[in-house]
Parts: structure tokens; sequence; C-alpha cells
């Protein structure tokens, strides 16, 4: 749309963070209209999420994929830490009940798996398994380092944030956008680490294309773990 493109040329900063914003509304949405919902709204949000990288593409220019072993070796990693960092604290289901800013989960509290939701249509389970996977390896990795490594560690820096180069180490930035992208995860202190060694990758290449590719493989690699193991906890 010509009014989109339009408002993302003319603000760098809304042309990395109002796709952000806009994807994560969505995902707030999910089981807001009953238990399906949180399902058919991750179609939808993937959908949309394509459309606004198209949007953001031409504008948002280091949004490209960038490949290099380190790049792999990150990926995987974070993978490995992901499902093997495990305890009462490391997950914020269990640290704020921990401490009695919530309640223990109930089983109205379900974790999110298509094959006991549809157990009658493997279809349309699959079809929403599949949707997970690759939105989470080709959608969100764009939308997240967009907003978390382009724009949020830059802006910390300088609020001229277009003029501060994408490999330039500043300590604060690097640690405060380390603990939002932890705390935005339920497994918050893996996403800080996670955060942390995906902002390493943009210094080192001095580009947001092999935290990308970091960011799809670690992605991809823990939707096949979560369903070949039955690990539906990490969804």
């Amino acid at each position: 749309m010509r009014l989109l493109k339009e408002l993302f040329a003319g603000s760098p900063a809304v042309a990395r963070v109002a796709p952000f914003v806009v994807f994560l509304l969505l995902t707030g949405a999910q089981g807001q209209f009953g238990e399906a919902s949180r399902y058919w709204f991750y179609l939808g949000k993937t959908v949309v999420g394509i459309w606004l990288i198209w949007e953001m593409f031409p504008v948002v220019t280091e949004i490209r994929w960038a490949f290099s072993w380190e790049a792999v070796v990150v990926g995987i990693g974070v993978f490995a830490l992901w499902v093997g960092i495990s305890g009462d604290w490391t997950t914020q289901n269990t640290l704020w009940v921990k401490v009695g800013l919530s309640k223990p989960p109930t089983t109205a509290d379900l974790p999110w798996n298509p094959l006991a939701q549809f157990a009658n249509n493997s279809a349309l389970a699959w079809l929403f398994i599949i949707t997970r996977i690759l939105g989470s390896t080709l959608v969100v990795p764009p939308l997240e380092e967009a907003f978390y490594r382009s724009f949020l560690y830059r802006y910390i820096a300088r609020p001229d944030f277009t003029a501060v180069p994408l490999g330039r180490f500043f300590p604060l930035p690097f640690v405060a956008t380390a603990l939002v992208f932890g705390v935005s995860h339920n497994e918050w202190i893996a996403g800080i680490l996670c955060g942390a060694a995906y902002q390493w990758l943009v210094i080192r290449k001095n580009r947001l294309g092999d935290a990308m590719t970091a960011h799809a493989i670690t992605n991809c690699l823990l939707g096949l773990w979560v369903v070949w193991r039955g690990a539906w906890n990490f969804w």
C-alpha cells in the first residue's frame, strides 16, 4: 500500500517499530476469541508479517539475509541453550509463581498444541504446525532483528539511531537490549543469552543478516524439537 510505504519511508523508526508492534498485538490476540483462535490468529499474523516485511524491505535495507559459519554456530548454540536450560527460575511462568506474583497454571492453561486442539482433523493440525515452524523461521527473524538490533540497540546509544553503525559496540545498549529481548520471552534466561549472542553477531559482522540467519536456525531447530519430542511448552 502506497500510504504505508510513504509512512515507512518518512520515518526510519516507524519502519522498524510499527511492524513489530503490529505483530506483537496480533500475538496478544491469540486465544482471546476462544481456544481455536490461538491457531487462526497465528496463521493470520504470519500472513500479515509477510506483508509487513514486503513493505519494509525497500526502506529497512539492512534486513537482508546473510550466511556465515558464525551464524550457524550461534544459531545451533542458542537452540542448545534454549532446550538445555531448565529449572524453577528459568521461565517466567514458574518464576512469577515462585515469587507470589502469579497463580500456578491450571488445566485451562494448555500449551500451544494443534494436535491436541484439532485431534479430529490432523490435516488442519499439521497446517498450523507447519505454519508455526515456517513463520518462526522466516517471518519472526526479520521483524524482531529489525526492532531489537537495528532500532532499539542503536536508539539507546543515540536517538539519531540511523547515524550509529550496526557494528559499533556500546556496553549499556548491549546489556539493555539483551535484557529486553530476554524478558519478552517465557524462557527469560535463555532469551537474555540469545539476545546477547545475536547482538554479538551484528557487531562482529556489521550487518543484520547473520543474526537473522542465526535466529532462523534457532527457531527452526526449536520447532522441529517441539514436534519431535512433544515439547509443546516451548511454544
